[in-house]
């Protein structure tokens, strides 16, 4: 039986010959990036083969790797079968991630007071924030966060779906068991620190998107991934939480939190109740921008919702150089006279390019006049020769790119700008399509109101320079923070919020986009950039 050998792990793992090589580290416990789901298509799963001989790369690794990659081993984990004993470098990073726990939280009667504590839970598709909470007097005592354990299946809620429809029954069981397994060593920290026991755990309160709560539960979730988009439920779920997995007494009481539909979730109508939405004179936008990205439009409490397929972009992901939001990630970019300063998270080295650092590398380009308003990329021989454009404007095997950084190397390229097009243009047809809908202009709109992880580490700027939202929104942009878990927090604590989000959910209008009259026109203008 072959040996892998994970030298930067100092680990030795066994396995049959023929296996392929991701499987075999993915359930040996080894983190790898794997957006794809080991498709082939993201190109983010590399390793550096040092010993040990393995087949010939396939046409998918050779369009991600170049021939320098190629000869110093560097291959892609899901495309290698193992053959005999080999030795390998990881090549991915596996450095902290922040994963923002704190949100707007309004004024409320807590009426569900008792003595224990209670857990309340943001359930990302990403990453999981949690909670611990003193039910005798409502208060926060400690809190915890983690990756959501789900990644190694896909970055994003469409490849764990289609991990379900591959693998079937036991498919399912996989994407429970690994939610299930990252909730469990959050709550044993917590018993740890705080010195509790299981069984004092009253409730916990889980807010999350129709399809993790789907897979938290163990129910299937392929419906929610193709026409005519279908989940089990809607409607908000009880479960005992020991039954299902979770390490808690055996009589701690579970609750998911209602979902308008399969795209706009329970995290949703947790922010729009946290934001009072429903309360709110005027016209008021929420947004919650990932991979998928949910809208809801509130014209003086009447609420409009829709969701958009961002796709990974604006998680750093599909992007040549793009990572997670994880320390050394760039998050923020400033280009001035070809002269580029980059602003890192944890001001650590850069590592990558993450959502906020991709969409504000395309705001700097698009400002200084890199790209053309269809997105391409100037020409340098077009330039002149001072032009201080050429500093970072280069042309290099036949593709276009611009070099943010020399080491590492950190690229723009022309295929990261058309997939933050996409992005941009799926969120601001969203954008104007319930404008349409609802009877009124942008300038209409009296605030925007940005929650989730992306918009803690994004500037208005970036989202007006690249046209993802309009300009004369810019000035009316509210940033509201982790609003799931403060949701989860308000239905623990509050029988009247509880019934509240099961009222927004059951009343919430939800518009299918392509449905709307005249939405491919208006999908195609969205793509331009502001120049």
């Amino acid at each position: 039986m072959p040996v892998i050998t994970v030298i930067n792990q100092n680990r030795i793992i066994p396995c049959p010959t023929g296996s392929n090589l991701m499987k075999i580290l993915r359930d040996a416990g080894v983190f790898l990036e794997a957006p794809c789901s080991g498709l082939g298509t993201c190109g983010k799963c590399r390793v550096q083969v040092v010993s040990g001989k393995i087949p010939d790369p396939a046409p998918d690794e050779k369009r991600h790797l170049s021939a320098d990659d190629l000869a110093r081993g560097i291959r892609l984990s899901c495309m290698v079968q193992v053959m005999n004993d080999m030795s390998i470098k990881l090549q991915t990073h596996s450095k902290t991630t922040p994963v923002l726990t704190d949100g707007y939280l309004p004024d409320f009667y807590p009426d569900r007071l008792s003595d224990g504590f209670g857990i309340a839970v943001d359930l990302g598709t990403t990453t999981i924030a949690m909670s611990l909470v003193g039910l005798h007097s409502g208060r926060e005592i400690g809190h915890a966060s983690a990756i959501n354990g789900q990644h190694r299946y896909g970055l994003d809620v469409l490849s764990r779906i289609n991990w379900e429809c591959m693998h079937g029954e036991e498919g399912i069981y996989e994407l429970q068991s690994a939610v299930i397994d990252s909730i469990n060593h959050m709550l044993e920290d917590l018993y740890r620190q705080f010195n509790i026991l299981k069984t004092q755990i009253n409730e916990i309160v889980i807010s999350a998107n129709c399809t993790m709560t789907h897979m938290l539960l163990g129910e299937d979730a392929r419906g929610i991934g193709k026409a005519p988009y279908q989940p089990i439920f809607l409607s908000s779920q009880t479960r005992n939480a020991h039954q299902i997995g979770l390490n808690t007494g055996e009589n701690t009481i579970l609750y998911c939190l209602p979902q308008v539909s399969s795209y706009i979730g329970g995290d949703i109508v947790a922010g729009i109740c946290a934001c009072q939405l429903k309360q709110s004179a005027g016209n008021r936008l929420f947004l919650d921008i990932g991979t998928n990205g949910e809208l809801v439009l509130s014209c003086n409490g009447k609420l409009i919702s829709c969701s958009c397929a961002a796709g990974p972009a604006l998680e750093g992901m599909n992007i040549q150089c793009g990572m997670r939001a994880a320390e050394g990630a760039i998050e923020d970019i400033q280009i001035q006279q070809g002269e580029v300063s980059l602003q890192t998270i944890q001001n650590s080295s850069p590592v990558g390019l993450c959502g906020s650092g991709i969409l504000a590398a395309v705001r700097e380009l698009n400002r200084n006049h890199y790209i053309k308003k269809n997105g391409a990329f100037l020409s340098p021989e077009a330039l002149p020769d001072q032009d201080p454009r050429r500093k970072i404007l280069h042309f290099i095997q036949k593709k276009k790119e611009v070099v943010l950084c020399h080491d590492p190397e950190i690229v723009i390229t022309q295929n990261d700008i058309r997939q933050v097009q996409l992005a941009k243009g799926a969120i601001l047809s969203g954008v104007t399509s319930l404008l349409n809908y609802a009877g009124i202009s942008p300038d209409k709109l009296d605030e925007v109101i940005v929650a989730g992880q992306f918009g803690s580490h994004l500037p208005a700027s970036s989202l007006t320079g690249t046209g993802l939202l309009p300009q004369e929104l810019e000035d009316k942009i509210r940033y509201v923070g982790n609003t799931s878990k403060t949701g989860a927090y308000l239905a623990l604590l509050s029988s009247s919020k509880r019934t509240e989000m099961e009222t927004l959910a059951h009343e919430m209008e939800y518009l299918e986009l392509s449905q709307m009259p005249n939405y491919q026109e208006i999908f195609l203008e969205s793509l331009q950039f502001p120049q």
